[in-house]
């Protein structure tokens, strides 16, 4: 039973590519990040079964996808094994934590949804959505410093480029109220192993309280459907039970809870 390690895509997936397929929709975060991932993990049991993932992010936070409790606390006593973040699903995050010896402190706590049978918005929101276009880049890219604020995450300097690469693929939508002004928007992922993710959800704080994200969350799933995505699926924030009983109502369903912490210093 041990874990390996290696920073070539190809060779993760001929080896945990089994596990990844099985369990895609516990393994979203890996699915999406592998491909620019700084290193790519893989558990093997005593049966040589993958039965736990991982991708360590360029900025060195480490993704655990699905990952039994058992690998999760082998991957936190190797030596070296110093990261300053780590997310995935709660018991397998709390496993490391408690492993690992080191003081930690738990920064968000989310909950993954699966689309189930779409279901509209009821009541209807005022207005109608619109594909982002190139000329939506500022308002967007303004948007998402302002949802990163809103989440608690350290704002990036410039989000040109990441409003831009998702507006010049159709991946973002818009809501306009009635009078045309853009009041809310949804992005969705590229579709990878069959499945997309619903992402960058955001109102001003004025214009909330009217349905608008609703519209756009709703958009967003079926734009993601209409391009082949069989899986839909996104991550709240525990802590916002608005957002929840939103998503909820338009058709997700729970999968599993997870859990994102920080370290704050080395085993004592």
């Amino acid at each position: 039973m041990t874990w390996h390690f290696t920073e070539d895509t190809a060779a993760f997936r001929a080896a945990a590519g089994a596990h990844l397929a099985a369990e895609a929709t516990r393994n979203t975060a890996v699915l999406t990040l592998m491909d620019g991932a700084d290193r790519l993990g893989w558990w093997a049991g005593s049966d040589g079964r993958t039965t736990g993932v991982l991708a360590v992010s360029r900025s060195g936070a480490l993704h655990l996808g699905a990952t039994t409790q058992e690998a999760a606390r082998a991957l936190a006593s190797r030596p070296g094994e110093e990261p300053v973040s780590v997310r995935g699903e709660t018991a397998a995050v709390e496993a490391y934590a408690r492993a690992s010896g080191r003081p930690w402190r738990p920064v968000v706590r989310m909950r993954l949804f699966r689309l189930g049978e779409p279901v509209p918005p009821d009541p209807a929101p005022a207005g109608r959505h619109r594909t982002a276009a190139a000329r939506d880049v500022p308002l967007v890219a303004a948007w998402t410093r302002e949802f990163a604020v809103a989440i608690g995450e350290e704002p990036a300097e410039d989000y040109t480029g990441f409003a831009a690469e998702r507006i010049s693929e159709g991946r973002l939508v818009l809501w306009e109220a009635p009078d045309g002004r853009p009041v809310s928007m949804a992005a969705v992922s590229r579709t990878i192993e069959g499945q997309a993710r619903v992402h960058l959800v955001y109102t001003p704080p004025a214009e909330r309280g009217n349905g608008y994200a609703a519209g756009a969350t709703d958009t967003v799933g079926r734009v993601a459907a209409a391009r082949d995505a069989t899986r839909i699926l996104l991550f709240t924030d525990l802590s916002n039970p608005t957002s929840n009983a939103l998503y909820q109502r338009l058709g997700y369903r729970p999968v599993t809870d997870h859990l994102g912490l920080e370290f704050s210093g080395t085993a004592g």
